[in-house]
């Protein structure tokens, strides 16, 4: 991840560095240099579009308020050669820890959202939650065995977020998915132990019991509560 950091940094502080000192040439009616609005030629368009692809990165990172001044200070004194306040391990150490920050803080928000929402919605008809703090609704109640812990499940699933975008569906890849009842989140493991055999549920996973502070991936977020769809077909090699 600092690897992938550092180079939208640099190519950043670049493009801020000529945005700052060049002017396109061109005089206002009083005399005042213009600056340059659009692309010129093909370097302009290249200069731009890794100035367009850094900020987003950097802007997706959290980092939104910098210090333009120590950015082109930097990238001067790494371009000449000239010594630079500090090294490239330190620097590194920083934005690991600005990056540590930025997920912890973003994680906050996240689980304080998710928070007000389980409670809200454990008040719901048909909404039971359990000690752990997962909450379910029956959508469908079979009429089979219940799986244990050591046992392979069927099952179809849609996942979504509590903004309603839809990370992962099995109904979409047009399958079934066979896995073990230990073998996935703790929010699944409890629950598929809870339903019977043709029951389809509709699942609220608070965090703790899905993928925590980390998240996982680029869909899911850091703190996030899941709502799954799962709809248990059959045991496979129950004991």
């Amino acid at each position: 991840m600092l690897k992938k950091l550092i180079l939208p940094l640099l190519v950043l502080a670049s493009l801020t560095a000529q945005a700052q000192t060049k002017k396109s040439g061109k005089k206002s009616k009083k005399g005042a240099a213009t600056t340059q609005t659009a692309p010129q030629n093909l370097t302009d368009s290249l200069s731009y579009a890794m100035g367009l692809s850094a900020g987003q990165f950097l802007k997706s990172m959290g980092a939104e308020n910098l210090n333009y001044d120590m950015l082109n200070k930097a990238i001067a004194q790494t371009l000449k050669g000239d010594p630079t306040l500090f090294d490239i391990s330190t620097a590194q150490g920083i934005m690991e820890r600005f990056v540590q920050t930025s997920m912890q803080k973003k994680a906050v928000a996240e689980k304080e959202k998710a928070k007000q929402f389980l409670e809200q919605n454990k008040k719901k008809a048909g909404v039971t939650e359990t000690a752990s703090g997962l909450q379910y609704e029956v959508l469908k109640e079979g009429n089979g065995p219940k799986p244990g812990p050591n046992d392979q499940v069927v099952v179809h699933y849609a996942g979504k977020l509590l903004n309603g975008e839809e990370f992962d569906s099995s109904y979409e890849r047009g399958e079934p998915v066979t896995l073990g009842v230990s073998g996935v989140i703790p929010g699944w493991t409890e629950a598929l132990q809870l339903m019977p055999v043709g029951s389809k549920w509709r699942l609220y996973i608070p965090s703790e019991l899905a993928y925590g502070e980390q998240g996982a991936g680029r869909d899911i977020p850091g703190g996030a509560t899941l709502i799954f769809d799962v709809e248990l077909l059959e045991i496979t090699g129950k004991k």
